[in-house]
Order: C-alpha cells, then structure tokens, then sequence
C-alpha cells in the first residue's frame, strides 16, 4: 500500500473534497463496506443475547426468530414473528431496546460515543466512516456533531417518555407505566415501530398519547441534519438549506396529503374511522396518525387488515417513500422521490435542468436518485418473487399482501397485515435482508461490495449519438 505524507493527510482533513481525500480514501477500507459490517455484526450480537434463555419468557428462542427479531431491532423496522411484550423477558426487551437505538442512531454513533468515553483519539478513518454514515461530505467536526446528535436524541425521548407516562402510568402502573413509556418513546422516534402493549389499539381514543408519538416520529424521520438547521435558523424556512426545504415540503406535503385522503376513504369503514367505538373527534387524528406511521414508523390504532383497496394502495405508496435520508428511518427517502418527480415534471416541460427554490439540483444527484428509484422496485419484484416460492398460499398469503409487506420490510416501517406471522425459516431470511437492505441503503450496499468505481472516464468525451426512446 503506497505511504501518504504527513501534509497530504493534512489535507483531507481540511479540504475534505480535495484530491487528498479521495487518496486516504484508497489506503482505508471503504466507509461504505465497514457500514456494512458494523450493521451485520450489531445484528449478530443482538440475535446471540436474544437467543439466551434468559431472554425469553418460554425458554429459548428459535434461532431464525431471534436473528429476524434482531434484524428487525436493528434495521428499526418493527415487523416481528414474537410478541415483544409477551415473549421477551425484561432482559430481552432491554436488548431488544439497545438495538433500536443503536439501529436507529447508527452504531457508528455510539461506537464513536464509546471511543470518547474511554478517552480513545478518533482517527481519520473512523471519521470518514462517520461523516459517510450521517450523509455529510466533510470531514471536521464530526465528534462534535455526534455528540449533538446523541444529547438531542435523548433529549426528545426523554420528553416524549414524561408525556407518555401521564397516560400509561394510570393505566399499567407505576413500574410497568415508566418502562412502557420509554420503550415506546425511543421506538418511536426511532422509528422502529416495536411496542409491549399488544398494539396500540388501546389509546385509540387518546390524543395525547396518539400526538406524542406522531411528533417523535416526525422528529425522527426528518433527519439530524435538518433538526439542526432550523434550530440554527431559528425556525426561519427562508434562510434554511435546499436539503432541508426539499425535505420540509415534501414531508409535509405528504403527511398533510395521506392524512386527507385517507379520512376521505375510510369514513365510511365501520372497522376503521367509522368504528363505534372510536370517538368522532378522533377519527381525523386516527387518519393524520395513519399517514404518520405508514411514513416508516409501523405504529397503528386500526387493524391495516381492514383498510379499503384504495387506503391500502395510498400506504403501499408512503411506506415504499419513508423517510428522510440521515435519519431513524428507512425507505426510498423524501429526497430521492422529490428529485425523481421533479425530474419527470421537467422532462415533460421540455426543460433540461431542474431547478427548486432557485437553485439547479446537480446532474449527478437526478441519476442517483433514478437510480435508486430502479433498485429499489426491482429489490420489491424479486423480494415478491422470493417470498410467493417460498410460502404456502393461505387466506392471509396471497400475492397483495406479499407485496405490502415486503414493501414495509424494505421502507423499514413495520406494518403488517398478517403475512410475517405466516412466514417460514427461509423466507424469514429473505425479509431479514430486505429488511437490512433498507435500513443500511440501497448505495451504501451497492458502493460496500463495489471494489472501485471508475475512475478518470468522466473526462472522456464521445460523440453523441441518437437513440428513440419511447
């Protein structure tokens, strides 16, 4: 391996987009690859402690359902073949907590964290990793960002567990009132969708329960990056960045869009908003905390069995967006769907750039994001594919409920209409990697098993040539 100067390792540590960075890049192994690992490790390690008998309430688990268990942790997805709250003792539901919270901040995040703790200097390689892994193109300030990240993380499930308890306290007493309200204030804002109370079905009728998990899982979806720009800005839209604009808008539009529609197409359901036993001033909260969830969450008040064909199209849709990039959650991410619909938007204006809030959106970026988009339908087709070989047909098993919850595994969202409770050991395995697959990224997949990306062709120009299309 060829030796870097002092000077040039000086550099990348100052000029992050230099050519020197891209030379320490080659002598480290790649970010993309150690994400890669840590993730897979982090699920190992979780699937082990799940698998003690201590962890279970009947004994030991099957291995294959604490390796989905764990995966489903880690990956904040929520879909699970247990019932956390019934099949997991206190030991294994803090393991299973650890998991989501490590999964959802990143265990390079707490890795870094631990490194601090134990007085340990942070090279620059594991800053690369870390700057790779929270989406930020420079290198310098990277521990002081983790640091801000893990106290503003806590802090907000902090907040959120103290207004869960003046609700779940009452109900399930003290002791079991506190765990309960914390578990579930960091699986929301993780956006993993795992709960001990068999559902939440149970505050159907309570806004402040049903608010305070909406909240923490917007919160945690939106992305650290954006967190910290309006709280830098001052809640200032004008003066925030094109990335948090673009996720803002589109995240609301979205929310404020499903929300609607959603109330529109179930009003008349008797299973789900028109159910008697469900308060009328509620029913437009249930339909605002659906469009909520569906956005990679996996929480839910009504059963996702019952929703009409249309209501169950529109959640396939939100659930297959998810989140935002650099947060808890999953999915295509806002962005991505943004840049590609605006893409179409423009070609069929006849435009060649795209441009938003008087600003052009880099030719690089618009073909990540149609790329994207075409790996992540064909990872869902051959998911679908995998997953109808390898089960039975049944009344739950069937070719659209496949889909949906393959499309929840991916966008890491956790609803299920029954097909997990259904699934066998191979195909367990199967969701298991689409689940992984959605949580670590499509391109950080893709650039973790690349060996080297081309290099130095970009600057060969050859003649155009035509091609119809269409």
């Amino acid at each position: 391996m060829k030796k870097i100067s002092l000077k040039t390792w000086l550099k990348a540590a100052i000029r992050p987009n230099s050519l020197a960075r891209l030379k320490v890049k080659k002598a480290v192994t790649s970010p993309a690859r150690v994400l890669m690992i840590g993730f897979f490790l982090l699920i190992v390690v979780g699937a082990i402690l799940l698998g003690l008998p201590v962890a279970s309430t009947a004994g030991r688990l099957r291995p294959v359902d604490a390796l989905f268990t764990a995966t489903s942790a880690v990956c904040v997805t929520g879909l699970s073949v247990i019932d956390a709250g019934r099949d997991l003792t206190f030991f294994g539901q803090m393991v299973l907590l650890l998991l989501i919270q490590v999964g959802g901040l990143g265990f390079m995040t707490f890795g870094t964290i631990i490194l601090i703790f134990l007085g340990r200097r942070i090279t620059l390689s594991e800053r690369l990793v870390i700057s790779n892994s929270l989406n930020e193109d420079g290198l310098q300030g990277m521990v002081a960002l983790t640091l801000r990240i893990v106290t503003l993380a806590l802090s907000i499930e902090g907040i959120g567990a103290v207004l869960l308890m003046t609700r779940m306290i009452p109900r399930h007493g003290v002791l079991h009132g506190m765990w309960y309200s914390v578990f579930h204030s960091v699986s929301a804002f993780c956006n993993a969708g795992f709960d001990l109370v068999g559902g939440f079905p149970l505050y159907k009728n309570d806004p402040v329960v049903q608010l305070t998990v909406m909240a923490l899982i917007a919160l945690g979806g939106l992305g650290f990056s954006v967190l910290f720009d309006l709280q830098k800005n001052q809640m200032r839209f004008s003066r925030l960045t094109l990335h948090s604009k673009l996720v803002l808008v589109i995240s609301g539009i979205l929310t404020a869009a499903g929300a609607v529609l959603f109330f529109v197409l179930e009003q008349g359901n008797a299973k789900t908003l028109a159910d008697p036993a469900l308060s009328p001033y509620m029913r437009p909260i249930a339909a605002l905390f659906q469009s909520v969830t569906t956005r990679t969450a996996g929480f839910n008040t009504i059963n996702q069995a019952d929703l009409t064909s249309p209501s169950l199209m529109l959640t396939l849709i939100l659930m297959f967006i998810g989140a935002s990039p650099a947060s808890t959650g999953g999915g295509l991410k806002t962005t991505t769907f943004g840049i590609f619909f605006l893409l179409i938007y423009n070609v069929l204006r006849g435009r060649d750039k795209i441009v938003v809030f008087r600003r052009t959106i880099n030719h690089s970026l618009v073909n990540r994001a149609v790329v994207l988009f075409t790996l992540a339908l064909s990872l869902i087709i051959l998911s679908h594919l995998a997953l109808s070989l390898l089960l039975p047909p049944s009344a739950v098993v069937n070719s659209s409920n496949i889909l949906y919850e393959v499309i929840s595994a991916f966008g890491t969202v956790g609803l299920t209409i029954g097909v997990t409770a259904e699934l066998t050991p191979p195909a367990e395995l199967v969701m298991s990697v689409v689940m992984f697959i959605g949580r670590v990224g499509l391109m950080t997949i893709a650039f973790g098993l690349t060996r080297k990306h081309s290099k130095g062709q970009n600057h060969l120009v050859y003649p155009e040539g035509k091609v119809m299309i269409g």
